[in-house]
């Protein structure tokens, strides 16, 4: 098929080369020149495991353009462009609406059929009261005879995008009319390697489960985290002891039940917000939202508390991991940078490292910690050490820069072997019983 796929950002360039591998005309249309020039040059426009390769393989079928008009040549068109939160939390429609008029003004010179297709995760309610009019106003056209419009958003995480792509849990189609959706259903079909289940559904009810499984899955990583607090707490307890039990039973599941540390990036914490702003628009109770959200943000505040109860005064602090996750440089809504900012402004002496994210990092840190180029650098300056992201090489910590001190390490994914480090540091793993402390103020209660 002919694809045109508007947003070539960190999913929709992804996208795109996932769409050419498989034999597709693809179109990338972006407003920033150089994202066109670097994807007309075969090269990817954004770090993703896997992209470049992909890329590279399917560059006489991957071209791209500024000119968002030229949608009009395909068969279809995706748009994944971004919708930012506004103050309240909600999503905001502003790039989706001048997409999607302004592909329909090309639209409107011709009748052959084509189907507009929203993958942008957006407010339920907007396809239908605001997007569809839109499209249908500028494009001069009514959505049926030959017009489709579509939702289908992606469930995808960064540092696996093509993985997710290519292997999802279910394809997700909101549809207009079941022609549209046939012609969805063909162009994924294709592309997925594991035959997903495809849920075609209304655009409301498709807007609606997109947002509702984002939140449900925040809400079981929450769950988890109170269960490792509480863990901490009880002599004896261990969280992964818990958890493994409690994934076993097929109406929990194990998928993202693991008490570590506070959710972050471009999406979860959002979309959770967004979740409670529609139930109270709506006059729905928001409460198991909001909890959910409050758990979260207390967890840079019980990461703290740990970490502090093992430094002394003039102690220095390290922490390994800045990026949201592991697998990509992303570094929104990072637990780790919220750490160091937290002991940072309370005064300690902060050194950081992440083997991808930290340039994007430091105009977070600039005022409040010391950026350092290995994870020895770090151990060798550091009285106390937090793995704040599961990066694989944080689980082979350099012994020789220990130089005979025996510092505390904290180990918030259990990622470090009692077999190799047991005689050389103070392992301090989240989610098991801890030795008392006196509790210390966090930054933001001290001022």
């Amino acid at each position: 098929m002919r694809i045109a796929v508007v947003g070539l950002g960190k999913l929709g360039a992804p996208l795109a080369a996932v769409l050419a591998s498989k034999g597709n005309e693809v179109l990338g249309i972006d407003v920033n020149p150089e994202v066109v020039r670097l994807v007309n040059d075969g090269r990817a426009p954004v770090q993703e495991p896997g992209l470049q390769d992909l890329v590279t393989a399917s560059r006489e079928r991957l071209t791209a353009t500024t000119d968002l008009t030229a949608a009009a040549g395909a068969e279809a068109t995706i748009l994944l462009v971004p919708t930012p939160s506004d103050e309240r939390g909600a999503f905001s429609n502003e790039y989706v609406l001048a997409s999607v008029e302004e592909v329909g003004r090309g639209l409107a010179a011709g009748d052959d059929y084509h189907v507009i297709v929203v993958a942008s995760t957006v407010m339920p309610g907007s396809c239908d009261a605001e997007l569809r009019p839109a499209l249908e106003r500028a494009s001069r056209r009514r959505v049926g005879a030959t017009l489709g419009f579509c939702y289908s958003p992606e469930f995808i995480a960064l540092g696996s995008v093509i993985r997710d792509l290519l292997e999802p849990d279910m394809v997700l189609i909101g549809e207009s009319d079941p022609r549209a959706g046939d012609v969805l259903e063909l162009l994924y079909g294709g592309v997925c390697e594991n035959n997903p289940p495809f849920r075609r559904m209304s655009l409301v009810n498709a807007e609606l489960t997109k947002i509702a499984v984002n939140t449900y899955v925040t809400m079981k990583i929450s769950y988890a985290n109170a269960l490792a607090d509480m863990c901490e707490r009880l002599p004896g307890a261990d969280v992964d002891a818990v958890t493994d039990a409690l994934g076993l039973d097929t109406r929990i599941g194990r998928k993202y039940l693991r008490g570590a540390i506070a959710y972050g990036g471009p999406c979860f914490p959002r979309d959770n917000k967004a979740f409670a702003v529609l139930a109270r628009d709506l006059g729905a109770e928001p409460l198991l939202a909001e909890a959910t959200d409050a758990v979260n943000v207390a967890q840079t505040d019980r990461l703290a508390r740990v970490v502090q109860s093992r430094l002394e005064a003039g102690d220095a602090v390290g922490i390994l991991g800045l990026s949201y996750k592991p697998d990509t440089g992303v570094v929104d809504e990072s637990p780790g940078i919220a750490l160091a900012r937290l002991l940072g402004e309370a005064g300690y002496d902060v050194h950081v490292y992440d083997p991808v994210a930290l340039e994007a990092a430091l105009p977070s840190l600039a005022d409040v910690a010391q950026s350092c180029g290995s994870v020895a650098e770090v151990v060798e300056r550091s009285d106390v050490v937090v793995i704040t992201t599961p990066w694989p090489e944080f689980a082979e910590l350099p012994i020789e820069a220990f130089k005979g001190r025996r510092p505390a390490v904290v180990d918030c994914w259990r990622l470090l072997s009692d077999d190799t480090y047991g005689e050389a540091i103070d392992i301090v793993r989240l989610g098991r019983a801890l030795e008392e402390s006196s509790p210390v103020l966090s930054a933001r209660e001290e001022g």
